[in-house]
């Protein structure tokens, strides 16, 4: 009875978005080892947004017990921060004069082809990453960090509308706390 306004929380590593921030986080990791300077400063901004959207959507989940509220800026920061990422490889390929993949060019449809294996994770694409010119992993980043995005837009619909049909932590403890006094009057 206690326990019964605290809903189940947690489970963030099947979120299909966490599985997807957690390929962007490793493969920056890798592109930034391949293609950028290690004391360059943009290495740090993009390992830190990468790092950044994964860990937002476990922090946020963890929190979701509590705080729909904190959940949803959480996941919120989590899209910012993936939206920071995707605008350092942007840039990447535009002041080196590459060209970025249009979204229904046969490249990018071959990567988000390969977003529907069942066993989708870093190894899906570590062919690319650790073995593909700079322009080509840029851009297969570009079409992860644009699924993530989706998802994370997708999960944050959701939340909104989980809050306004359940409420927030203080919404169910006064449902509880009136369900409790009302059986002790039975």
């Amino acid at each position: 009875m206690a326990r019964e306004f605290i809903p189940k929380h947690g489970g963030y590593e099947n979120l299909l978005s966490f599985k997807k921030a957690l390929i962007i986080y490793d493969g920056t990791v890798k592109f930034c080892e391949r293609f950028l300077r290690r004391r360059d400063r943009t290495v740090d901004q993009m390992v830190q947004a990468a790092r950044s959207g994964k860990q937002n959507i476990i922090e946020g989940s963890r929190a979701s017990a509590i705080s729909k509220k904190t959940e949803i800026r959480l996941t919120n920061v989590a899209r910012a921060s993936l939206d920071e990422l995707l605008a350092d490889y942007q840039d990447f390929l535009r002041v080196r004069g590459f060209r970025v993949w249009q979204k229904e060019s046969p490249e990018a449809l071959a990567v988000r082809r390969l977003a529907y294996r069942p066993d989708e994770s870093f190894e899906t694409y570590r062919g690319f990453i650790e073995r593909k010119p700079a322009e080509t992993v840029a851009n297969v980043m570009l079409c992860l960090i644009h699924q993530a995005n989706y998802l994370l837009d997708k999960q944050i619909r959701q939340l909104e509308t989980a809050f306004v049909r359940e409420g927030g932590l203080s919404e169910r403890m006064t449902a509880a706390r009136l369900r409790a006094r009302g059986d002790r009057t039975k």
